[in-house]
This record gives C-alpha cells, structure tokens and sequence, in this order.
C-alpha cells in the first residue's frame, strides 16, 4: 500500500525509523545578542508511523537529554543543570505528533513538545526530500524540519542581563531537524 492523494508524495505506508548516523537534531540561539551558537542531541529516537491518508500519521521523538553538546563543555554542563535542561529530575524531552497538514513537499507538523514536564504545542515546518532505494535495496525517505520557539514557554527562563542591554541568551531558539527515515526493523 502507498499513502498519496492528490500531489501529495507517495510514500509506503507502515512503521519508519530516523536513522540515526543519517540525521541531526538540533537548536540555535543566538548568544550575546551578536552570534549564533548550534548544539544538537546525539542521542534520540524517533518513530514515523505513516497512515494511507499522510495527514493521519504519527510521528514520536524522544531525546535524551544529557546528550546535549554543543562543543563546549562548560557551556554543555550549564545546559544540563536545573538552570535549563535539569537531566537529573527530566532525562528526556519529547515530541508527539497531533495534527499533520499539507501537501506536495511542504507540510506542517505540529504536535505536543514536553521538555522539563512542561508540554505545550509546538509547530514545524516541514519539507519533504524525497525517496530513494540505498545501494542495498532499502528504501529512505528524508525531510528537514524546522520551528522557532520562546524557551521560557517550557520552563528554561535563566539568563544574565547585558550591561549594554540585551541578554546573554536569547529566548527564541530554532530547533532543527535534518533526518533519513528506513523501514523499521
């Protein structure tokens, strides 16, 4: 079975998996009010469950919160303290899916984002990629992702005010995601 209706992709119907030496999820927020800074998570799932009619899927990701890095390990560390992440009491942040929505390549995905017990609903822009059968015969699937988000929704309000004005921290982040999906073994 292949789910498609109108221009929609065709895409086989069943359970996917994000492979994971194939994605990236990840986040940007600016730092001192003049750079960027990118971490990402090197450790997460996540499960695609695709439905006949596309807009009927499931998507579920689950990130483990102490892999957090973003090349520095102080940084890293704070990241990971009660003042953000606190890894201790909230080892994971999680994404489901309750409403998927478009058409041909551009789709909106919005679904429940939990992160320190604060779930509040979050929106991605979403691109399909394409599909291709790999070298040994399995088909992947990719998509990029992306959504910006007001950190201090979900409990993560540390900052230190700039003597100039500002923040050291910005409170929107972009998450980003870039990912390969195979067939779930």
């Amino acid at each position: 079975m292949t789910a498609q209706t109108s221009t929609r992709p065709t895409i086989e119907t069943g359970t996917w998996a994000l492979d994971k030496s194939h994605a990236k999820i990840g986040f940007t927020a600016k730092h001192l009010m003049v750079s960027k800074v990118r971490g990402h998570f090197e450790n997460f799932d996540a499960k695609v469950e695709i439905a006949e009619d596309l807009t009927e899927s499931k998507i579920e990701v689950e990130l483990e919160a102490a892999s957090i890095t973003t090349g520095a390990a102080d940084r890293d560390g704070h990241l990971r303290s009660g003042d953000f992440l606190d890894v201790e009491n909230h080892p994971k942040l999680r994404f489901v899916s309750t409403d998927i929505a478009g058409d041909g390549e551009a789709w909106k995905v919005t679904g429940d984002l939990t992160i320190r017990d604060v779930t509040r609903p979050i929106t991605l822009d979403v691109v399909y990629e394409g599909s291709v059968i790999d070298p040994w015969g399995n088909e992947k699937i990719g998509f990029s992702a992306s959504a910006k988000m007001n950190r201090e929704d979900w409990g993560l309000t540390w900052n230190a005010a700039l003597e100039g004005g500002g923040w050291l921290v910005s409170k929107d982040v972009t998450l980003e995601i870039e990912g390969e999906l195979g067939r779930a073994q």
